[in-house]
């Protein structure tokens, strides 16, 4: 990239960085500014004041050999004048690290709420593509810091530049070379950390998978629902060498880049010091010469060492914050990346009391070799019930996540009371759906929130979580707990209770009953880890609240298909067959087949 293009990307990314801190915290901000205003400027005031002291102190003494006294206010107001200087200049860099400290704190939480608002208008398949959730890694992991950094590098970039402009004033008086070589001596090291920078941040990016999954062993070895199959299968071991090989292979990528940044860095700095010692010499000998006081060869030898430093910090400064924009992009990429605009608004259909309707319904997977479902035509209307059967893999779940809007077809469409489903509003749609999926969310929260999530406009009410739990027969084991609805479960937090894999699943058909205005019923194996008397209650209760609604089920235990109303069998992303439990049977296809070998199980 070309060095303007490179400059004007950096202000770009800067100024935008500069824009959130300020939206975080105006106060801080200012304060941050001041303290940079004041520690830019107080060490040449110092510098100067020492100078003072020296040549106050030199004069003394000559005075004190030639008439035997001499005054000491002269000396002394310097030394006040000096300590009153660095006291403000440690109040300024102690206010700087207390501001940016608090700053820190408030802007991590600001990115990272952005980061979360936005995933929340993402697609479903943006999530589903491991690139974006790579992107998505490591904005959360890096970009809640990297824009104060940005900032605080870009205010000590300018403290540094004040300081080298009032030791630029001092030193000229002594020699303008002297300002050449002060620049000239801190050159290389810049070169080194703006090439290392570079190299750095595209070694993170590239290996965010490794990471990632090396951050997915982890949670494999350390997470309470994962931990007991690990050692049942014995499979530690195993995942511990693939940890230990993948940190073996980043730690020689860190290793090999930290080397040469460091390495290089050495060798380039013994210029920086070669200059120094040049200059040393250099205000040495005319000390010696008589061209300027001790007390000048002092102050420039202050000046030239603190502006050295100046200068390596300032160009070091612009290497961190060329590796900071080069993360701030990731961020600013991520916020902009394409949503998925929700832009229905009706609240009704054109034809109310029609249903569900699905025309040639077909839908692929972003680089599939074929088709998860093609050519699907569905009708659902109020108070009846219709049961998908097939293998997996068939179709059935991503049939649901159409419906539910969470994906949109490739070909055809979907109806909801006559209209487009593209077309509805998302929250009059939502309302309308009450749904269960297969692998539904088990929160560590208390019983009550995890029936509360199922409408969160009734998240606190009490009587609608009973009234839930009775529908989906959870009720007996929630009354038998310790504190009922207040039970915390779980294991992450202290206190929690544990649930059997049955009683979350009551909980979970339990949370769908919330909704109790959804007049489309969607159920995925819900009935998967109860028993039969169970599997009994359930759907007993189920017949009787799901009367004048639209039912959708998927379960692969027939005794809950053979009494829906409509069967539909998928195979390969198509409809095999369909009709009611004894028109499939009559037809002595895949649907009878299916059924008689489950059948012969219980004979």
């Amino acid at each position: 990239m070309p060095a303007f293009s490179r400059l004007k990307t950096f202000l770009g990314q800067a100024r935008r960085a500069l824009q959130l801190v300020w939206a975080t915290s105006p106060g801080l901000l200012l304060g941050l500014v001041l303290a940079t205003l004041a520690a830019g400027i107080l060490p040449a005031l110092a510098a100067l004041l020492g100078q003072r002291i020296v040549d106050a102190v030199v004069a003394a003494m000559q005075l004190h050999q030639q008439t035997g006294a001499a005054p000491l206010w002269p000396v002394l107001r310097y030394v006040l004048m000096e300590a009153g200087v660095l006291a403000l200049l440690a109040g300024a860099q102690r206010g700087l690290s207390v501001q940016q400290a608090l700053l820190r704190v408030q802007l991590g939480q600001k990115v990272n709420t952005l980061i979360l608002e936005k995933a929340q208008t993402l697609s479903l398949m943006q999530f589903e593509d491991s690139e974006f959730y790579d992107k998505l890694v490591r904005v959360r992991r890096e970009a809640s810091t990297r824009p104060l950094a940005l900032v605080s590098k870009s205010l000590g970039l300018v403290q540094n530049l004040i300081s080298l402009v009032s030791f630029g004033v001092l030193l000229v008086h002594f020699s303008p070379w002297a300002l050449a070589i002060l620049v000239v001596g801190a050159l290389p090291v810049f070169f080194a950390e703006a090439h290392f920078s570079g190299d750095a941040f595209r070694l993170f990016s590239r290996r965010a998978p490794e990471t990632r999954r090396q951050n997915y062993i982890e949670t494999l070895l350390s997470h309470e629902g994962y931990i007991k199959e690990v050692k049942l299968f014995g499979f530690a071991p195993l995942l511990l060498q693939r940890y230990r090989d993948t940190f073996t292979k980043l730690y020689a990528e860190d290793r090999r880049l930290t080397l040469r940044r460091d390495g290089w860095g050495f060798v380039l700095g013994l210029l920086g010091t070669t200059a120094f010692y040049l200059a040393y010499g250099w205000i040495v000998i005319d000390t010696v010469n008589g061209h300027i006081t001790l007390g000048q060869m002092t102050m420039y030898l202050v000046l030239f060492k603190q502006g050295q430093s100046a200068v390596s910090s300032s160009l070091t400064a612009i290497g961190g914050l060329y590796e900071d924009g080069l993360y701030l992009a990731d961020l600013y990429d991520y916020l902009a990346y394409p949503v998925q605009v929700a832009q229905g608004d009706i609240t009704e259909g054109v034809r109310p009391g029609d249903g569900l309707r699905c025309e040639g319904l077909g839908f692929r997977y972003p680089g599939a070799n074929r088709a998860t479902l093609q050519g699907i035509d569905l009708h659902l209307v109020p108070g009846k019930s219709l049961a998908l059967v097939g293998e997996n893999g068939s179709g059935k779940t991503t049939l649901i996540k159409l419906l539910t809007r969470l994906y949109r077809p490739d070909e055809g469409r979907i109806l909801l009371d006559g209209s487009d489903l593209q077309d509805w509003q998302e929250e009059a749609l939502r309302q309308r759906i009450g749904v269960i999926f297969q692998d539904f969310i088990r929160y560590q929260f208390s019983v009550g929130e995890n029936l509360g999530v199922g409408d969160t406009r009734a998240f606190d009410d009490t009587q609608r979580w009973r009234e839930a739990a009775v529908q989906g027969t959870a009720e007996p084991f929630i009354e038998r707990l310790e504190n009922g609805y207040a039970t915390q479960l779980g294991r992450w937090f202290a206190g929690g209770q544990e649930l059997s894999g049955g009683q979350w699943q009551k909980l979970a058909l339990s949370r769908a009953y919330m909704r109790r205005d959804a007049d489309i019923l969607i159920l995925d194996e819900p009935t998967a880890a109860l028993d039969a008397s169970a599997e009994a209650a359930v759907f007993e209760h189920f017949r009787e609240y799901a009367k004048g609604r639209m039912t959708l089920l998927i379960s692969h235990r027939f005794s809950s298909v053979r009494n829906a109303d409509h069967i539909v069998v998928l195979e390969q992303g198509r409809v095999l067959e369909r009709g009611n439990h004894e028109q499939l049977m009559a037809q002595a296809g895949r649907y009878a087949e299916l059924f008689e070998v489950q059948a012969r199980g219980y004979r």
